[in-house]
């Protein structure tokens, strides 16, 4: 079952300061209609489902707390569909409040509006917080007489065992009840930083702009102006480094606190056992990625710090685009047929899904002052249909975030047949849609492309996603683990966070490049870190899983669509091992994870042997 109450969840992309830019003319570009969700803040529907919540969760108390263990199967079930319906219910408010939140960050009315929600459905829901103690107070032989009685029952029993894993950290009913009422607070730090980050702003020759239009320029052809954005971000991260030190302290604090009383095994086991994952698949992924280094990023730099005639690279020419490289806009209309045309060439049933999130408001698009940066698909609940974030701009980087998240709305609605407690995916596996969609739309436009200078630039510009992906991510994942254990001694001064940050740098870039004073801050603005620790692992995850999908799938078509459709509409019903086996896949196996950078690898080779 998902943690009640809700915070809205978010599946964000975030490549570091690898935003895409651009300039003119993009067409018409798509706004949210919530509507699907709730005509307005006042309006009779939202306020009848918010009384509704307050009444479900009150009689559901009444009639369960003490006695499941008396419940045959049909009433256990029973139970269970009583609370998916207060999982909609608060779900569908969070989601309508969290959206308009974040369509305007540094609206006090919103950032109200949202905050009122949350605390009500945390007072609304902490009589629950008794269903999953007295689960796990309930034998392995209880569960397995109901599952046996019920095949209906018995479909839940993945979301049961992993209400189950978290027995042996689970505190007391008194204490696990204080810790939901107190969680409310604890997400005061998260929308701290949200509104921070949207409420900075940067000056480039004279214009004052928000951190999305700044780290665009860190994609401009002008080497000038991306040295320029990347001192104003260093200037603007350091005026305001106090802050940002302030809330990771008190959140790896309270982490730690909170990982101590449940006797936690590691800072990162919480999110091992949410992403359903065991920590030697993690630190066999780790290891695989860090020991490939060499022969990933350091290899791919030097070829582009050649490509650019400098003698070493500065960290504002690590996203630049090749001399070579053409700065067309992209227009919508031209981005959304691109992404289209992939997506229906792969199988006309994703074209399908992938439609109404272009005609129906389901895609925020356009760069407003106050939204929150970058980009995200979030599922709302499953009676609904997920919401795309963009802030688009028109760089081909843009079109492949569309790619991106548009994956994830098709994976989020064919989970969405699973209902509330089974639809909800480990992260690790919530990235696969997302970026084999983009595989998809690169593999298109790399098969259309016959200029060997447009597909050297093709090639390049998806080796530094990928390594965006999967070396910066892990990276960021060893940023973590260390700022975790350092909290764990004492508080962290802004300059001991900075020097934990540089201390992955050099190691995962490369002798290619030299740092500029200022860089160590640029951790403050990564959301991740804050909204949801140790998630950056999940994009590595997910990027060598897809890689060795998409082998298996050139490999052996036939069939192919089937069984990954069968894979997202299973949403967090399966264990990873289930979803990969009718590929001939195996994640634990570590030599899993080579075969999925060999692929990176192979793309290296290709461009290197366009110099020979």
């Amino acid at each position: 079952m998902r943690k009640l109450p809700f915070s809205l969840p978010r599946t964000t992309r975030n490549f570091d300061a690898n935003a895409s830019s651009g300039a003119g003319e993009l067409g018409d570009l798509p706004e949210w209609d919530l509507s699907d969700l709730y005509p307005g803040e006042d309006s009779p529907e939202l306020a009848a489902d918010m009384q509704a919540l307050e009444e479900n969760c009150a009689s559901f108390a009444a009639d369960y707390e003490g006695k499941l263990e008396d419940l045959d199967a049909a009433g256990f079930l029973t139970a269970i569909q009583r609370h998916e319906v207060i999982e909609g219910l608060a779900g569908r408010i969070m989601s309508f409040a969290g959206l308009r939140y974040y369509q305007l960050t540094v609206d006090a009315e919103r950032a109200k509006f949202m905050s009122d929600a949350q605390e009500k459905i945390t007072i609304f829901t902490t009589p629950l917080v008794f269903f999953t103690l007295e689960l796990n107070r309930l034998s392995d032989d209880w569960f397995d007489s109901r599952f046996a009685a019920s095949a209906d029952l018995a479909r839940y029993q993945p979301a049961i065992r992993r209400i189950r894993a978290m027995k042996p950290y689970q505190l007391s009913d008194e204490l696990e009840k204080f810790l939901h009422d107190l969680g409310v607070v604890g997400d005061a730090w998260e929308r701290l930083f949200d509104e921070t980050i949207a409420g900075l702003t940067f000056e480039i020759d004279g214009e004052e702009l928000n951190i999305e239009a700044t780290l665009n320029h860190l994609t401009e052809q002008d080497r000038s102006k991306r040295e320029a954005a990347s001192r104003e971000l260093a200037r603007v991260f350091a005026d305001n480094i106090k802050t940002f030190a302030r809330v990771h302290n008190t959140q790896a604090k309270e982490k730690e606190i909170l990982d101590r009383w449940r006797g936690m095994p590691s800072a990162q086991a919480g999110r091992h056992l949410s992403n359903d994952v065991e920590p030697e698949v993690v630190e066999a992924l780790r290891d695989a990625v860090v020991a490939a280094y060499p022969r990933l990023s350091h290899r791919y730099y030097e070829l582009k710090r050649k490509w650019l005639g400098l003698d070493v690279m500065q960290v504002w020419d690590r996203n630049a685009p090749l001399p070579m490289e053409s700065d067309r806009i992209v227009d919508w209309a031209e981005a959304r047929s691109t992404v289209m045309d992939a997506y229906t060439a792969f199988d006309p049933r994703m074209g399908d899904i992938a439609e109404p999130f272009f005609t129906k408001g389901w895609i925020d698009a356009e760069v407003k002052p106050g939204k929150a940066p970058g980009a995200f698909a979030h599922p709302t609940v499953t009676a609904v249909h997920p919401y795309v974030m963009l802030n688009y701009l028109g760089k081909p980087r843009d079109v492949m975030t569309l790619a991106h998240e548009l994956g994830h709305g098709v994976h989020q609605v064919l989970a969405a047949e699973q209902g509330e407690m089974l639809s909800s995916t480990p992260l690790t596996l919530a990235e696969t849609a997302s970026v084999f969609g983009e595989m998809l739309t690169f593999r298109k436009m790399l098969d259309a492309a016959t200029d060997p200078a447009e597909r050297k630039v093709m090639l390049a510009g998806k080796v530094e996603d990928m390594i965006n992906t999967v070396v910066r991510q892990i990276a960021f994942y060893d940023f973590e683990c260390k700022l975790h254990a350092a909290r764990r001694e004492g508080e962290l001064t802004p300059d001991d966070i900075n020097a934990l940050w540089m201390s992955v740098q050099a190691e995962s870039l490369g002798p290619a490049f030299e740092f500029m004073p200022g860089y160590e801050t640029f951790w403050a603005y990564i959301p991740h870190f804050v909204h949801s620790p140790f998630y950056v692992y999940a994009y590595a995850f997910g990027d060598g899983l897809v890689n060795a999908l998409y082998a298996a799938y050139q490999d052996a078509p036939e069939g192919f669509q089937d069984k990954y459709f069968d894979m997202l509409r299973a949403g967090g019903s399966k264990h990873h091992s289930d979803l990969l086996a009718p590929f001939g896949l195996d994640a634990s196996d570590p030599k899993f994870w080579d075969k999925g950078l060999s692929m990176i690898e192979g793309f290296i080779d290709e461009l290197e042997a366009m110099e020979a």
